[in-house]
């Protein structure tokens, strides 16, 4: 069975997929369980030497400034994790859960937080016996997930609420069920435990990999829209997009026309018109942009993924705990905001490419892609529906990383909400893809309608074509009105599971 291994120093985003969908196990590298050890160490002499120091013999954020005995310290560290767990709403997805716990993990194995050993193996156990916390998905502020974060630790110290194999249950009950000890935290632990981005950065990281795929479609859906269009093929010409240097403009020109390769439904400029609309003509340019802007993402999300947002953080080769603010979600926010408004213009345009299709004054099918009119409304709606997605995602485009509100007692005074940024841009990458889904299921009946003219699903392109046959295995061409949300669904799922995305590459790439 593969297993990675955490080092603190080199995961990737898709082993954060491996771990939180796949169940992938995972294990501490040996260098890792030196690091944790040593920085424990110097905890205990903190303690032992009655320093002053934030959050181990001190209060936390407004009481900052009041010392605490030994004993307090301790104690303190288990309140911590009672008074943060103030988390509302729907709980994070199973995935989105344990990818918190594996970032979490990863970053305690650097060594610079004060885990004990046995702690961080706690959470590694809980992975890898798949216990996993229920955690609210509202109530974080992005300057340390704090509440997220409290909501995980509560199973690990017997409270709190969590699924083992699928099935909810109080925390108590599945760490005993999973056969893991609870744990009795000590001098930082509650601290190191809660303060940090790995709420935000887990989720984000998620829809980021989902966006990559989002992507991909996205070029594929465009060249099932090229081919009903009958589109100009000069529009990629790589001539045309060097002249403009960005790579992802490049990129994305590329891989729209392999994908046509070999079409006879496309055309040359002047053939049947001069120029196609922006929405196919400007295609790659749209896209492209996207692409760099997720490129530059994936570079933020990896450095966060593999950096410590603890405070106090401690330095076992100086022998010194101090406090600064690695915590704040501030560089994940600008990313997440980033992310959201990237990948929302891959619905905005797919959306205008589905009225191309649709609006018979602009494309030249039947209205709404359906024969005897009138009678039958045909995918009017599909295109309603798509736009009512479109609008609602630039909604949630508003960057979250604008806004702050001072909290405890202006102590925090500036706060990113990174956690928000990162959970509407899941919302976003959903909207989006379902709105690719119906573009793929309108492009596909243009296509066959195309038949009536001579031309069609046998002429498609070398990517085209594998893509066309991948939606009729679960979305028959419309001759009368039926319910379409099930259709909607199956090319969703054929998205989301990515079947249509390796389909094509082996046929592209072969």
């Amino acid at each position: 069975m593969k297993t990675i291994t955490i080092t603190g120093n080199d995961l990737t985003i898709e082993d954060l997929v491996a771990v939180s969908r796949e169940n992938v196990q995972v294990k501490l590298d040996q260098s890792a369980e030196e690091r944790i050890a040593a920085s424990r160490k110097i905890v205990d002499r903190l303690v032992d030497e009655k320093k002053v120091v934030y959050g181990v013999t001190t209060g936390v954020a407004g009481y900052s400034e009041t010392a605490l005995s030994p004993d307090e310290c301790r104690q303190m560290q288990r309140n911590l994790i009672l008074t943060h767990a103030v988390g509302t709403g729907d709980p994070f997805k199973r995935d989105e859960a344990r990818a918190i716990m594996l970032l979490l993990v990863n970053s305690l194995a650097k060594g610079y937080s004060g885990c004990r050993l046995e702690t961080v193996q706690t959470l590694i156990d809980m992975l890898n016996k798949d216990v996993t916390p229920v955690i609210p998905q509202k109530g974080s502020l992005g300057s340390s997930d704090l509440s997220p974060l409290a909501h995980l630790v509560l199973p690990m110290i017997g409270l709190g609420e969590a699924e083992v194999g699928g099935h909810r249950m109080a925390g108590e009950l599945a760490m005993k069920k999973a056969g893991i000890s609870v744990v009795e935290l000590t001098y930082k632990e509650g601290l190191a435990l809660i303060n940090g981005t790995q709420a935000m950065t887990a989720v984000g990281a998620l829809a980021l990999y989902d966006s990559i795929q989002i992507m991909k479609t996205a070029e594929i859906a465009a060249a099932i829209s090229f081919e009903a269009n009958r589109g100009v093929i000069d529009a990629l010409d790589p001539r045309l997009h060097e002249t403009r240097k960005h790579i992802g403009q490049q990129e994305s020109a590329k891989t729209i026309a392999m994908l046509l390769e070999g079409s006879k439904n496309i055309t040359r400029q002047g053939e049947i018109r001069v120029q196609d609309g922006y929405a196919l003509r400007c295609a790659p340019i749209v896209h492209g942009a996207s692409r760099d802007a997720i490129r530059y993402i994936r570079k933020r999300v990896e450095t966060e993924m593999n950096s410590v947002t603890d405070n106090p953080i401690i330095f076992p080769d100086t022998e010194e705990a101090i406090t600064g603010g690695n915590f704040h979600g501030e560089p994940m926010a600008l990313a997440f905001d980033f992310l959201g408004i990237a990948v929302a213009e891959l619905g905005n345009i797919s959306e205008r490419r589905i009225e191309r299709l649709v609006n018979p004054a602009i494309g030249g099918f039947p209205p709404f892609l359906v024969e005897k009119g009138g009678l039958n409304s045909g995918f009017m709606i599909v295109q309603y529906s798509a736009a009512a997605l479109v609008s609602e995602n630039k909604v949630l485009a508003h960057p979250a990383g604008v806004d702050s509100i001072p909290t405890t007692a202006s102590q925090e005074d500036h706060v990113s909400m990174g956690t928000i940024s990162a959970r509407k841009a899941g919302e976003i990458m959903r909207n989006v893809r379902r709105i690719l889904a119906m573009e793929l299921m309108c492009g596909c009946q243009a296509i066959d309608l195309l038949g009536n003219l001579g031309y069609g699903p046998d002429m498609l392109g070398k990517g085209t074509k594998p893509a066309y046959e991948t939606i009729r295995e679960v979305c028959e061409r419309l001759v009368e009105d039926r319910p379409l949300y099930g259709d909607i669904n199956h090319c969703e799922a054929v998205i989301t599971d990515e079947t249509i995305i390796r389909r094509v590459e082996e046929a592209v790439y072969a």
